[in-house]
């Protein structure tokens, strides 16, 4: 083995030495083993070396069981190939005519069997190296592709599934594909790689598969590289709020640049091929089967049947109620239907077996339904259309419209005598080709419902052609938004896993989803809006189950249309007629005729004439007659100038605690963007939610735009996805509104080399109006999903809504932006959700966010700060102004700055006099209050001695009343009249002074007369 490197780079010297082996090993074989003949031994051809040449050598089928191998001989250039239908004969290296039974491309390899996957391809499923934070991971090992037949089919999950291919091509070649791709809810890629591992450089268009309509097929194609090519097609599942998808499924795979094939490949079994040098084989058709590598198909023993493609042949069960259906005759010339049944084809069963049940008689004629709403019976009992100008409700001849009216242009099919002219119906299956030539829907008087079909695991296909959409001129008032509808009323019934798909397919570039119901639902009523003039195939699709069986088993499930109504259609017919604004009297063409009014102007309802919307309403609905069509908006909202929707200035005011706080919420204006922590779905695909959110509508364009990048990976997260350009919401994988959501699948989530931004919605288009209050127009807003407001200003609730109808939203979404006054933020502020609902919503139909911002905080004023004075020092009183606490409020009034005022300051002397002054007052203060009260005491004494010297009528005797020599008297102790205080105060003074105890005591001029007589 150590010289196989050296053969890799010298390829010369490796031939010689491959000559002189197989010259020599036979001369020592020739006397131990037998001579080789043709049959153990096969040929093969060596590598190409550098001059383009290779050799043909012989290589032993048991190596080591015979001697005298051919000697290596000059093989074909490498770039020889032979035509389809041949094949290389190595023993003398010319083309050859492939036998009956066989085929053969020539140079070029084809795979269109799929009973299994074919030798070379090999089935890879991805593993994420994160596990979900919760545990709950479920292993991939069970996705793969899966064979079919006639198709090969990709997974259904979430999971990454790889089909890989390894082809060596001597030449510069190609790849080519059929395959039918017809939900974006899975992606599917292409891509190539060389030995290295080295991808091909490709673009996007190359790489990522277009997605096709139900029941189309589309074909995708590559050059390839001279050398290995592996190639990749790969498909990963997106099942975030999508029930199921539908898988992608390849038919046909071609490989060009092979430079020869040394066989031809036999028919597999149910496929034929007839004479020699075929390039394909042939399925047998119903009725016949065949073996593998069979020239002719055989027919089926009597009571057996079998299908296309079959390689044997069935017991016919007896017939049963599955194994017919009815349908309804076209109106005959006397204007009568009736109902009859027929066998579902092919016809399987055997009406005379036992047990077997007849094929019902059928039904007695009636009269046909009338024509749909602008249509009219003509004379050969035929439903025509109205002329234009004119209109009909079906049941009468068509009339022209009043003067001052126009009429109602539409779609509106009530009655299913006949499918109309702009519908059609097919039956699609990619295993069952007998499916093609099959109606897939039937009409059956006031419905029209699904057919049998040839399988249960069939598309009923039905689809109606729109050309385009044109507003009235009696609605031209009306600007944006909304240019048509489509309403339709069904009920499907099922006993297994049915599916009815809605879908529309705008200017035929690309089939979407629209919406999608499973199993058995009761009669409803379904809605969905245009907004742009563009031409639309809508398309219903009915599937009762989507496992291939041999045996009908669901053949009763069924869908019902009822009506569809299609409004403003171009070229359409009226129902009826609606008035529309005349020409002004002053103009030359003053009179009857309808003339389109401006945009935000209604249709005054005496007049007739165009008159604008007053200031702060809309026109809403879907007229402009009348005052009434102008709707005023909602509280603390204002309408555009063409008055086609509401919007909020970001401005806001009301009246709180005898005061009107007013919010300026400017800096909230551009649109933000919430991504919510990441989720993992049970097969491991981490996603995340997106919102783009314009709180107050940009003047009335709905700025948030959220894309699809599915099939457009060119632009994921530009600026069309932050929704700055307005622009992006024409493009058709894009939505726009207050608010949108996107499903976004990053880079490392499945190893994409760029986010995937998929499932976008509009969650608002309509601005219901701004308020503190917690209901507005049937939307809630509930306090309890957010953590209590602590401070004194009162929260700001947004309202919004969708108008857009879903299967389980059949009100619409709607959604509410709580605006929080809160300091401690930016003026940008911060966006979340509810803990208790991490998606944004707890029912998927209604949507809560807090916006907390210091933004939200009401313009200061004065009552927000108060005043502070300073000391006067050198006679200059400084004046300041501080913000209460905590300050609740942004911009508005600015704090005063700060003042000084000059002051006059008090003298030393004055200061002395002052304190001086105020020291003797409060001494005589206190000298005062003691003296008063020791009088007090002294009259008291003195009333209780005359109380009781009245009482004995004598006073007492005195110890002696002269005075002794040289003694002067001490004081008058009688008085003729009542004292003064200062009498009184020198009495006091002279008793301290003498120590004696005794008081001195007032007597009258009586008693002292009286004392002298005795």
């Amino acid at each position: 083995m150590m010289w196989e490197p050296a053969c890799a780079s010298w390829s010369p010297r490796c031939l010689l030495m491959l000559i002189i082996v197989a010259a020599v090993k036979p001369t020592y074989a020739d006397t131990t083993l037998p001579p080789c003949d043709e049959m153990d031994y096969y040929y093969q051809y060596t590598e190409c070396d550098s001059t383009g040449s290779r050799w043909r050598v012989a290589i032993p089928l048991n190596p080591g069981t015979c001697s005298g191998l051919p000697p290596p001989s000059r093989g074909t250039d490498c770039s020889f190939s032979c035509s389809a239908g041949k094949f290389l004969e190595m023993s003398t290296q010319s083309c050859t005519p492939c036998a009956a039974g066989s085929y053969s491309l020539g140079s070029g390899l084809r795979f269109d069997q799929w009973d299994a996957l074919p030798g070379g391809f090999i089935s890879i499923a991805s593993f994420l190296n994160a596990k979900p934070p919760n545990g709950d991971f479920q292993a991939c090992s069970n996705s793969t592709w899966t064979p079919h037949g006639v198709y090969l089919e990709s997974n259904r999950d979430e999971c990454t599934v790889s089909l890989v291919y390894v082809v060596h091509l001597e030449k510069q070649g190609s790849v080519s594909f059929t395959y039918q791709y017809p939900d974006n809810n899975i992606f599917f890629e292409f891509y190539v790689q060389n030995e290295q591992c080295q991808e091909m450089s490709q673009s996007d268009e190359q790489r990522w598969i277009k997605v096709t309509s139900n029941g189309e097929w589309g074909t995708h194609a590559i050059n390839l590289w001279a050398g290995t090519n592996i190639l990749y097609w790969r498909t990963t599942g997106i099942l975030v709020g999508v029930k199921m998808v539908q898988p992608v499924l390849l038919k046909e795979i071609r490989i060009e640049g092979v430079a020869y094939t040394s066989e031809c490949f036999p028919c597999r079994p149910g496929w034929f091929s007839a004479s020699p040098g075929s390039s394909s084989c042939r399925p047998c058709p119903s009725g016949t089967f065949s073996a593998k590598g069979s020239t002719s198909c055989a027919a089926c023993p009597p009571n057996h049947y079998s299908l296309e493609g079959w390689a044997e042949c069935k017991v016919r069960p007896p017939c049963a109620d599955r194994d017919y259906f009815q349908i309804h005759t076209p109106c005959d010339s006397q204007g009568k239907t009736q109902a009859v049944y027929r066998w579902v084809e092919p016809k399987i069963c055997d009406e005379n077996a036992t047990g077997a049940v007849a094929l019902p008689a059928s039904e007695r004629r009636k009269a046909c339904p009338p024509c749909n709403p602008g249509f009219y019976n003509s004379n050969d009992s035929t439903c025509s259309p109205c002329p234009a100008g004119t209109r009909s409700d079906g049941t009468y001849a068509c009339t022209a419209c009043p003067s001052g009216t126009e009429p109602v242009l539409g779609y509106e099919f009530r009655w299913w005598n006949v499918l109309p002219t702009n519908m059609k119906t097919s039956c699609f299956n990619v295993g069952n080709s007998k499916c093609d030539g099959m109606n897939g829907w039937e009409v059956a008087g006031d419905h029209v419902r699904s057919g049998a079909g040839s399988s249960d695991d069939d598309y009923l296909i039905l689809s109606l052609h729109v050309p385009g959409f044109k507003v009235p001129a009696s609605l031209s008032g009306m600007s944006g938004g909304e240019v048509g509808r489509i309403t339709f009323q069904f009920e499907t019934l099922c006993s297994g896993d049915c599916q009815l798909y809605f879908m529309m397919d705008v200017q035929s570039k690309s089939t979407t989803v629209v919406e999608s119901w499973e199993g058995t639902k009761s009669r409803q009523s379904y809605s969905h809006s245009m907004s742009r003039n563009d031409s639309v195939t809508f398309t219903w699709a009915f599937q009762r189950t989507n496992h291939a069986l041999d045996v009908r088993r669901y053949v009763g499930d069924n869908v019902k249309l009822f009506s569809i109504h299609v409004t403003n259609v171009l070229e359409g017919v009226a129902s009826g007629c609606r008035a529309c604004a005349l020409v002004p009297d002053g103009s030359r063409r003053a009179g009857s005729t309808c003339v389109p009014c401006p945009p935000g102007f209604y249709i005054h309802a005496e007049t007739n004439r165009c008159e604008e919307c007053p200031p702060g309403t809309h026109l809403a609905g879907r007229h402009t007659y009348g005052r009434e069509a102008c709707v005023a908006c909602g509280p603390a909202s204002v309408s555009d100038r063409e008055h086609s929707r509401c919007y909020s200035d970001c401005s806001f005011s009301r009246p709180h605690n005898n005061r009107t706080l007013t919010y300026d919420l400017s800096a909230l204006s551009d649109v933000a963007s919430l991504t919510l922590k990441p989720s993992f779905t049970t097969k491991g695909t981490k996603y995340l939610h997106l919102f783009n959110i314009s709180l107050c509508g940009h003047q009335g364009r709905r700025a948030a735009v959220c894309r699809n990048n599915l099939t457009d990976f060119s632009g994921v997260f530009n600026k069309d996805e932050q929704g700055n350009d307005d622009g992006a919401a024409r493009l058709a994988n894009a939505v726009d509104g207050f608010i949108c959501q996107s499903t976004i699948i990053p880079a490392d989530g499945r190893g994409f080399r760029t986010p995937i931004s998929s499932q976008s919605v509009r969650l608002a288009d309509t601005f219901l109006g701004a308020t503190v209050d917690r209901f507005l127009d049937g939307v809630r807003a509930d306090p309890g999903l957010f953590p209590e407001n602590t401070n004194n200003v009162p929260d700001l609730n947004f309202f919004y809504r969708s108008t857009q109808v879903t299967a389980s939203c059949d009100q619409g979404r709607s959604s509410v932006i709580v605006v929080r006054c809160n300091p401690r933020k930016s003026q940008r502020g911060e966006l979340s959700v509810p803990s208790s609902c991490p998606a944004g919503t707890c029912d998927g139909c209604a949507f809560h966010f807090l916006w907390e911002s210091a933004s939200a905080c009401p313009l200061c004023t004065r009552d927000d700060y108060h005043q502070l004075d300073g000391a006067c020092k050198g006679g200059i009183q400084e004046t300041f102004y501080l913000w209460n606490e905590p300050k609740l409020c942004t911009k508005g009034v600015p704090l005063p700055p700060r003042s000084s005022t000059p002051c006059e300051s008090v003298a030393l002397w004055l200061k002395l006099g002052v304190s001086g002054g105020g020291f003797s007052a409060a001494l005589l203060v206190v000298l005062t209050c003691y003296f008063w009260k020791k009088n007090k005491r002294l009259e008291y004494k003195y009333s209780r001695l005359v109380m009781s010297a009245n009482k004995e009528c004598e006073l007492p005797a005195a110890d002696s009343c002269g005075l002794d020599e040289g003694e002067d008297p001490d004081d008058d102790t009688v008085y003729t009249r009542k004292p003064s205080l200062l009498r009184k105060l020198r009495s006091i003074a002279n008793k301290h002074e003498g120590g004696d105890s005794s008081e001195s005591v007032q007597l009258n001029s009586s008693q002292a007369d009286r004392w002298v007589m005795d």
